[in-house]
């Protein structure tokens, strides 16, 4: 039998990757690097990204075990393709609907709606979202994270908004459950060039000063 006190977030990943504007070309290498890497990472296209619902497509069917889902999802319309593709999690910028929320849950997919205020946090957890994304944490600061709690309790939070190496260890000492970063780790230009070694020795990088010090 399971595990019923096992929630769903127990298996999100600690970091998600995000890839804004990027080509498939691009995307595939990133993609490539993560799913040989020995910790486990989310990737999120955004669906601002052109060709993002192509893209996700082919990912899902290519990297069959990567863990996949979909970012700056702003309406339910939006949140359908998500479902049809089969993603893992649905991120947004801005909250959800309790519609939204539902959608997800009746389709095993994460749920992340962004908040900003402890109002809206709570709102978000109080409806039901599996994870909340503090959006953009850089401008509350990583003290943000540890201070809501205080008052809240233990939430699963992701920061997200001006991640990266040298700051991440620090949302997670002040209470972040989950990162996404976005430009914090790998270099763009190697994105843009789909230079494998090069991304590789980035991820590295970020391995070595994030999870070999935890």
């Amino acid at each position: 039998m399971g595990d019923d006190s096992l929630k769903i977030y127990d298996f999100f990943p600690k970091v998600v990757i995000i890839l804004r504007g990027y080509t498939y070309e691009q995307i595939k290498v990133v993609a490539q690097v993560v799913s040989e890497s020995k910790y486990y990472y989310g990737i999120e296209i955004p669906l601002s990204t052109d060709h993002a619902i192509d893209d996700l497509k082919k990912l899902n069917k290519e990297f069959k075990d990567l863990y996949l889902g979909a970012g700056t999802i702003l309406n339910v319309e939006q949140l359908k393709e998500v479902v049809d593709i089969r993603l893992k999690f649905a991120l947004s910028p801005i909250t959800f609907s309790k519609e939204m929320i539902d959608i997800c849950k009746s389709n095993d997919i994460v749920s992340v709606p962004a908040a900003y205020t402890p109002t809206e946090i709570a709102e978000m957890i109080q409806q039901g979202a599996d994870i909340v994304k503090i959006f953009p944490a850089n401008s509350l600061g990583s003290s943000f994270l540890k201070d809501i709690q205080a008052p809240l309790g233990k939430l699963p939070l992701m920061a997200v908004g001006g991640v990266d190496r040298d700051n991440a260890s620090s949302y997670i000492d002040n209470g972040a459950s989950f990162l996404g970063i976005g430009s914090g780790i790998f270099d763009k230009e190697d994105i843009i060039t789909a230079n494998y070694n090069n991304i590789k020795k980035s991820l590295e990088a970020f391995e070595k000063d994030f999870y070999e010090k935890m």
